[in-house]
């Protein structure tokens, strides 16, 4: 699984342990005017179209693609 750009290197990220979630950003201010909640849980955040960051919700239950 080949990933976008700006999901390869993200501006930053932070986890809040409680509520186990990974609030990851590509580009601050983030700025989000859209947003929407994919099938797989994770809420995606969109400036114009343009993907700015992902809520990833049961973080630690959540496993990264492998890569090729």
């Amino acid at each position: 699984m080949d990933l976008p750009q700006q999901m390869q290197q993200p501006h930053s990220s932070d986890y809040d342990a409680e509520a186990d979630v990974l609030y990851i950003s590509f580009r601050k201010p983030q700025q989000a005017n859209d947003s929407v909640m994919e099938d797989d849980g994770n809420i995606y955040h969109y400036h114009d179209g343009a993907l700015v960051g992902v809520t990833v919700m049961h973080a630690s239950t959540k496993r990264l693609p492998a890569s090729k």
